[in-house]
């Protein structure tokens, strides 16, 4: 069963970028809430309180329970907007969920065991994590707030693929659906020395002046 997640919001009547300012500076944060039957509605929350959840990974992958005056609307966080480099949140876009639809969002993948693993243990082999989300598929009561993966046998050589990730019941990844050219390495275990063998069996690249010294020497 999925966990939900309770956030107070109120209703937000001024429109408009000098409305929304006055509403950052004010420690609030301008949202819009969005889909399903109903039309879109304006609200606002408080910016300290949707920082503070906005440091967990459900906050991104769960359902929300937005909660206006006691009247609850299940929602998923679509879209967020950060101050390019304030420690503040802009504004926020919430897509209502229906209970009986199949919905498609971005989970977080927790990786466990990594430093038990054969490959964890050795010095010589680099461990890379080439997804740290994956997209899913399933009903709003399936959602998972993230997807363990657990490397604790992982050895030098192995890669893990999508179709290699245990997923909880009722959960999808429609990526596989598309093809095997779709199944993408999640983790590579690569031994750190032919890493290095294969940086320095690249070329290095000639300047013009290296060129130009050939020439003159050839001439000669």
């Amino acid at each position: 069963m999925a966990t939900t997640h309770e956030i107070k919001v109120q209703r937000r009547e001024d429109e408009g970028k000098g409305a929304s300012r006055r509403l950052r500076r004010a420690g609030t944060v301008p949202a819009i809430v969005y889909g399903g039957e109903l039309k879109p509605v304006s609200i606002q929350l408080n910016h300290n309180e949707v920082w503070l959840a906005s440091q967990n990974d459900w906050f991104y992958s769960s359902i929300l329970d937005l909660s206006l005056n006691g009247d609850i609307q299940k929602v998923l966080l679509r879209d967020m907007q950060r101050h390019p480099f304030k420690q503040q949140i802009m504004h926020l876009d919430f897509q209502r969920v229906n209970e009986n639809e199949t919905l498609r969002a971005a989970v977080p993948l927790h990786f466990l065991n990594e430093d038990k693993s054969p490959a964890g243990k050795s010095a010589e082999v680099v461990v890379t994590h080439e997804l740290n989300e994956v997209q899913i598929s399933c009903l709003p009561k399936d959602l998972p707030e993230f997807i363990e993966v657990d490397l604790a046998t992982l050895a030098v050589g192995d890669v893990i693929h999508l179709s290699d990730i245990k997923l909880p019941a009722g959960v999808e990844l429609p990526e596989l659906k598309l093809g095997k050219e779709h199944d993408v390495a999640v983790v590579i275990a690569k031994h750190g020395r032919v890493e290095a063998a294969e940086s320095e069996e690249e070329p290095a690249a000639e300047v013009p002046a290296t060129k130009a010294a050939k020439k003159d020497e050839e001439k000669k």
